[in-house]
């Protein structure tokens, strides 16, 4: 096999997004649930760790392998909430859900997670109170607990 050669890289396709306003996160079995976010961090795409392919017959350079499996990393909220929220919170925490991202352009991400955190932060005299969320995909069917992608939905 031959060495590899450069590629050019062309413009990409599509439209970037110009502002992170508005993002939103839903949990659909309580998708009015008393939280207002003010940042959203979407879930990311990890391939975990590499595999060490080399063996006694690398001359120069230790050769390496992708990961077969992907996973969604978490998914981090910061909001403002009503107290309220407690009774709602207490439910939806460790609850497998439908979790939906929706960008500012209106496309989604829809997956299955659950919301792992809900932490309030320290309260102070002339400050917004807000909590921090963490949002764990599962990619597991809540029905069936069988492997699902997500489903990216273009607006």
């Amino acid at each position: 096999m031959a060495a590899p050669s450069p590629t050019a890289r062309p413009t990409p396709g599509g439209l970037a997004l110009e502002n992170g306003f508005s993002s939103k996160i839903t949990l659909g079995s309580d998708p009015d649930i008393e939280f207002f976010e003010k940042s959203v961090q979407p879930p990311g795409v990890d391939g975990g760790d590499e595999i060490d392919t080399s063996t006694m017959h690398n001359t120069a350079w230790r050769t390496k392998a992708p990961g077969a499996l992907k996973e969604l990393t978490d998914t981090e909220v910061t909001a403002a909430y009503d107290s309220a929220v407690y009774t709602n919170i207490i439910a939806a925490v460790n609850r497998k859900d439908t979790i939906t991202v929706t960008f500012p352009n209106g496309d989604t991400i829809a997956f299955f997670g659950y919301l792992k955190t809900f932490e309030p932060q320290e309260m102070e005299e002339g400050e917004h109170p807000e909590a921090e969320l963490t949002i764990v995909a599962t990619n597991s069917d809540t029905g069936t607990g069988g492997e699902e992608a997500p489903v990216i939905t273009e607006a």
